[in-house]
């Protein structure tokens, strides 16, 4: 096993336990951020570092944009149900 492959079981751990983390505490966005690192993390293994480099350049900053998308519509939908609750 080299470095690469090493790297790559690392994230996917560390993806998978962001998940579960996710599903325990109910939080979505958790879950997804442990899928995108889980995907990384066979990428890494699979291809080495410098596909890992090339897909995070490509696409980090529109995780970000992902996550912060995803983190306002759950807050909206949060206070959308405290108001129907109140009703």
């Amino acid at each position: 096993m080299n470095a690469d492959q090493l790297k790559g079981k690392w994230m996917q751990f560390k993806g998978e336990l962001k998940q579960q983390w996710g599903k325990f505490i109910d939080n979505d966005l958790q879950q997804i951020e442990g899928s995108f690192d889980k995907i990384i993390g066979m990428l890494q293994e699979q291809y080495g570092g410098n596909c890992v480099s090339l897909v995070r350049e490509q696409y980090s900053e529109k995780k970000e944009e992902l996550m912060k998308w995803a983190d306002q519509w759950q807050q909206r939908s949060r206070l959308v149900s405290m108001k129907e609750k109140t009703r």
